[in-house]
């Protein structure tokens, strides 16, 4: 019953990302300021560290494994998804030009010791929680730490359970059930007319799951600077979203960076 469940539970969120890739996911994410601005400071974070051969989880439509690959040619690039429709969209960006050092597979986190062998990687990243949509976020860091090598890097962010703005602004709507659906056991994902499996987790819980890694530093993001999904907020004014991206660079040292729309954290194997 449980194999049941849990292929039931993948092919679910298979299903999801292939709808998505055909609704124009690549030119929304593609033309989202906010979006941008979030996706190159994941990267920067990622390209302090050192590392040779490198593991993408859940890498959609193939942005960041096609950035990364092209700014490092020396360095290998393998990068996975659950949705098939969203690998042939990332190989196609990989072939489009010519990235011999990148390659994408269609997996799950469930497979990937068995289909790369442990110890293969030295970075592990994982943007935009694609952890939030796993069955079990203790398996896939368990499967993620036997895929690194000592001393690697992995580089995860996660969709937050705790985030306070739309919490507070949903609530004075009187919109009760977005502002607290983050909190359930499942949640639903962005789309308000298409369900997706996932689970929103809190730092506490993360660190949990993550527990045998050693945390090396932590972010949050959106926590006054608006979510992507709200990016027309900002569009047309630059100089706000300049302050308010500035305002929770200041909150990192608090406790309300945990407040925020996404999470970061880097970890040590």
């Amino acid at each position: 019953m449980k194999q049941q469940q849990t292929s039931s539970y993948y092919s679910e969120v298979e299903s999801y990302y292939n709808e998505d890739a055909t609704l124009g996911f690549e030119s929304r994410a593609g033309g989202n300021r906010s979006l941008e601005r979030i996706r190159n400071d994941f990267r920067e974070i990622t390209i302090r560290y050192p590392f040779t051969s490198a593991l993408e989880i859940g890498c959609g439509p193939g942005f960041d494994v096609h950035w990364f690959a092209g700014k490092f040619p020396e360095r290998q690039f393998t990068a996975v998804d659950i949705s098939a429709s969203m690998t042939a969209l990332a190989k196609a960006r990989i072939e489009r030009d010519k990235l011999t050092n990148a390659s994408v597979v269609r997996s799950d986190e469930r497979h990937l010791v068995e289909l790369f062998g442990e110890g293969s990687f030295d970075l592990v990243y994982v943007y935009f929680g694609a952890l939030n949509t796993v069955e079990s976020l203790d398996v896939a860091a368990a499967e993620i730490r036997k895929l690194m090598k000592p001393g690697g890097i992995a580089v995860v962010t996660f969709v937050n359970k705790w985030y306070l703005r739309e919490l507070l602004v949903q609530t004075a709507k009187f919109n009760f059930y977005t502002a607290f659906a983050r909190l359930g056991k499942v949640w639903g994902g962005y789309s308000v007319t298409r369900h997706l499996p996932s689970h929103c987790y809190s730092p506490a819980r993360i660190k949990k799951a993550f527990n045998n890694f050693s945390l090396l530093e932590r972010k949050g993001y959106s926590i006054f600077y608006p979510p992507w999904y709200n990016d027309h907020k900002i569009k047309n004014n630059p100089e706000k979203a300049e302050r308010l991206w500035k305002i929770d660079q200041k909150l990192q040292k608090t406790f309300l960076w945990a407040t925020g729309e996404y999470t970061l954290f880097v970890y040590r194997a």
